[in-house]
């Protein structure tokens, strides 16, 4: 059972209704948002308590939950979270882009790209400063080095920064310098890190495991959700598949088979999905189509010279093409796409 509380509800309220529940055995899992406060109810509950739960003050909805997962899935019909990261919204219904290259590999490569794409019209600059490899021999990124430069491409361009974070052991030092932290896909089962950032006030954005179902995905994210971080968002960004044309197949059916399920926002990675910069355009038009919230895009001032993932990174050209094809097709969907803040 989910118990839905409006954002008028009193401390003493919310406080009554959990007592109530955990009266009866049960044990609850609380989420704390802006507009409203989530108790997910974990047990085998007497018939009678939903309609008890329901008539009391502050509660807005009391319902039953099939899923194994509680706090990810639909809180009430049409109502879907809306994360907040300095003047974006993301999930309102607008388009958001991330870009930025995907890993920072000097401070003269991260300003000619932040620049570029803050210019251009993206929301949030992407940039990896810790990555994970195959191989312990390659480019690993340039870890706190790589944070300070990300903290400088904010104040030069106004960008709210998103990068990945690797072990639990860096989440702090990671979320001074982030707005949004990522868990990439080599850690979307790794629930001690999920846990963490669970503890944390930043939003998260949690990328699918290459190898996992929808379901498997959406119950990674709730282990952020039940440790009391509300601000999740999900990320698909390519499975792998016998499929050997592209680096991974993007799996654009997530898209509403996760707004059928859940109430968070959903971005779409067509770098990492796709492998190939030349599918990137096509595949970001496609996303937006399907109704992703946003998109995660790889820009990089000179692909070919790219320490890393050069072959899917658009080159600052090609991101300003695909942008003035996604404004009029927003558009066209009834949708928008948010003006930026920028400082530039």
């Amino acid at each position: 059972m989910i118990v839905v509380l409006g954002k008028q509800a009193s401390s003493d309220q919310i406080d009554a209704v959990a007592a109530r529940i955990r009266a009866e055995g049960l044990e609850t899992r609380m989420l704390y948002g802006v507009e409203k406060t989530v108790i997910a109810v974990i047990g085998r509950r007497p018939p009678e308590l939903l309609e008890q739960i329901e008539r009391m003050p502050g509660v807005d909805s009391a319902m039953p939950v099939g899923a194994p997962y509680k706090l990810a899935a639909h809180h009430a019909p049409q109502s879907r979270t809306v994360i907040n990261v300095g003047s974006v919204s993301i999930g309102d219904g607008s388009v958001t882009v991330m870009a930025g290259p995907c890993t920072v590999e000097s401070r003269e490569q991260l300003v000619m790209a932040a620049e570029h794409v803050a210019a251009h019209g993206a929301h949030i600059l992407r940039g990896g400063a810790f990555k994970p490899r195959s191989s312990p021999y390659s480019f690993q990124g340039l870890g706190r080095e790589g944070l300070c430069l990300l903290e400088e491409a904010k104040v030069l361009t106004g960008l709210p920064i998103i990068t990945e974070v690797l072990d639990p052991r860096q989440v702090e030092e990671v979320a001074k310098y982030a707005d949004i932290l990522q868990i990439g896909t080599r850690n979307a089962q790794n629930y001690a890190l999920l846990t963490e950032v669970g503890q944390i006030e930043k939003p998260v954005m949690l990328k699918r495991g290459m190898g996992n179902t929808i379901d498997e995905w959406i119950m990674c994210a709730e282990y952020i959700l039940a440790a009391g971080n509300p601000n999740v968002m999900l990320c698909e960004r390519g499975i792998r598949t016998f499929e050997t044309a592209s680096r991974f197949t993007l799996d654009l059916n997530a898209i509403p088979l996760l707004q059928q399920a859940t109430h968070l926002p959903i971005i779409v990675d067509p770098s990492q999905g796709t492998g190939k910069w030349n599918l990137v355009e096509a595949m970001t038009l496609a996303a937006i189509a399907a109704g992703a919230d946003g998109v995660l895009i790889e820009v990089h001032p000179s692909p070919d010279t790219a320490l890393i993932d050069g072959a899917q990174s658009l080159s600052p050209d090609n991101f300003t093409a695909l942008m003035q094809k996604l404004t009029p097709m927003a558009k066209a969907l009834g949708r928008s796409i948010q003006e930026p803040t920028t400082v530039l």
